[in-house]
């Protein structure tokens, strides 16, 4: 599935384009029954230049991404360069900018509120997709978590996507809100033996595992578990310096799920969504190797 070449059954599929403290952002792209394909991004820590070299390697149009929707402002969640009309060099003009109402202030002195900005505190809408949000505690401002309501066959039960990075701590709500979805991407940012060896500030080791800086790998699995997502879970903002895919999946190991560790620096493989009419994945642990890195030739202007 490429370019805008309609499909006959609805289908989605998610691609974790980078996550760590360098920049993250992911696609999440959207095929309706014999209609183009549109896509949405999840988080923009990426340049728009980066961004767009990414999607066309993946077989993917920059015009196709409706909107941006962000988990919160940090720039390793929403680099400057969106903040600048030059995006619109290599995405379309009226790109929606989606973030929580906490979050508005913030940006609009950080310049990103141009062109179209959709502000939300409750369940919207972005490509088509219901989008349910919940803000979480994260630093001074929170973090906000998302389940995505993912296109279905009819007759067919309702399918969603949990997506939730920078967390502290999973909630009792946080859990409620996620529970039971197919797909988890969910942090699992650091080990805290490497975290206590790390030679980091006293205050920077506390404000990470304090409760509301991100989950260490155990309080990942943890919260995976109460969650109980039943095919796959991508773990998401992995710590260079503090974690490792084999320590982060370790946790894991033996679960009833699908598992993909996400990396800093290519793309992860594409996990589908939703293919209606086909039966539910094996339950069975694997863990999902990221596509290997292809040469490629940014196709856009400098």
């Amino acid at each position: 599935m490429t370019g805008d070449t309609p499909a006959t059954e609805a289908s989605a599929r998610l691609c974790v384009l980078a996550s760590s403290s360098s920049g993250n952002c992911s696609v999440l792209e959207i095929r309706p029954p014999n209609a183009p394909a549109r896509s949405i991004l999840l988080d923009a820590g990426l340049s728009p230049r980066r961004t767009a070299a990414e999607l066309v390697a993946l077989g993917i149009e920059p015009a196709s991404v409706e909107s941006i929707v962000l988990t919160h402002l940090d720039h390793d969640h929403c680099n400057n360069g969106w903040s600048m009309r030059s995006a619109a060099k290599y995405f379309r003009e009226d790109l929606s900018i989606c973030m929580h109402r906490r979050h508005a202030g913030r940006a609009e002195r950080t310049g990103l509120l141009f062109g179209r900005t959709q502000v939300f505190d409750t369940t919207f809408t972005a490509a088509g997709l219901t989008i349910r949000p919940i803000l979480q505690s994260h630093d001074a401002l929170g973090v906000v978590a998302f389940r995505i309501d993912l296109p279905a066959a009819a007759d067919t039960p309702p399918r969603a996507l949990g997506y939730a990075t920078d967390l502290g701590h999973a909630t009792p709500k946080l859990i409620d809100h996620l529970r039971g979805v197919q797909v988890l991407a969910i942090e699992s940012n650091y080990c805290p033996d490497l975290q206590r060896r790390s030679g980091r500030p006293a205050f920077l080791q506390q404000r990470i595992m304090g409760g509301s800086g991100h989950l260490s790998n155990q309080q990942c699995a943890e919260a995976v578990e109460l969650i109980g997502p039943t095919e796959h879970v991508v773990l998401l903002h992995l710590s260079r310096q503090c974690n490792r895919p084999d320590l982060a999946a370790e946790s894991h190991s033996g679960r009833p799920y699908r598992l993909t560790t996400s990396l800093p620096d290519r793309p992860t493989a594409w996990i589908d969504l939703v293919w209606p009419g086909a039966p539910a994945p094996a339950r069975r642990f694997v863990e999902v190797e990221p596509r290997p890195r292809a040469r490629q030739t940014l196709l856009f202007p400098a």
